[in-house]
């Protein structure tokens, strides 16, 4: 993990990956274990741990009883998409550490579970994530589309609404989940941004293909 501290009230896009480009999303239970985490490891401080979450029968009247909205965030989750090898989150820091305290339970949390899943063990993930500094709005806005059409770009989806593992769905207020806080950063229709991405598309596609000629992951 990087040592040297991310700023608060900044907004970072984050990159981590598998070690040797490993598959480590393998199937639909998968994906929905580590968006099911992105969504609880948001808080400072939980009453245990995700897998203890988990086996909870009733979550809903968990989530009511420890008042779980009303907890401190540590990071504002603004889009993400995860991929069979990798994992894309545009995150805003809101307190001190709170990216860093934040990906150490998300991505512990799931070597974990597919550890035991898969009868391993060891690292799961490149020893440092990546990260980059979103500096303005109109920054912001690209690089959500970037991040959207990411199963484009790798060939895995024809259209990005076609992936459920990312916050485009979300963005499309076609998804029941609300994770995603880009309503406070963003002014954009859902309309409009579904023209803004798919405009971008085939282009994107094409970038993928001399991606090895580039600095892009």
């Amino acid at each position: 993990m990087r040592k040297v501290p991310l700023a608060t009230d900044c907004v970072y896009h984050i990159f981590t990956k598998s070690i040797d480009k490993n598959v480590v999303f393998k199937e639909n239970s998968d994906y929905i274990r580590l968006i099911e985490a992105i969504k609880y490891y948001i808080y400072e401080t939980l009453p245990f741990n995700f897998a203890a979450y988990c086996k909870l029968r009733d979550k809903n009247t968990f989530i009511s009883k420890y008042d779980l909205n009303s907890k401190k965030l540590v990071v504002d989750i603004i889009a993400y998409c995860i991929m069979p090898t990798h994992i894309h989150l545009v995150l805003k820091q809101l307190v001190d550490n709170g990216i860093f305290i934040f990906l150490r339970k998300l991505l512990n949390s799931y070597t974990r579970y597919y550890n035991i899943k898969n009868e391993r063990s060891g690292p799961l993930w490149q020893g440092r994530f990546k990260n980059v500094l979103v500096d303005s709005n109109e920054q912001l806005l690209h690089l959500t589309r970037y991040v959207h059409l990411n199963p484009t770009t790798a060939g895995i989806v024809k259209n990005p609404e076609d992936w459920p593992y990312s916050s485009y769905l979300e963005y499309l207020n076609i998804s029941n989940d609300k994770i995603c806080n880009y309503y406070k950063y963003l002014d954009i229709d859902m309309k409009d941004y579904k023209e803004f991405v798919d405009n971008r598309k085939d282009y994107q596609r094409e970038l993928g293909l001399i991606k090895h000629l580039t600095f892009e992951e």
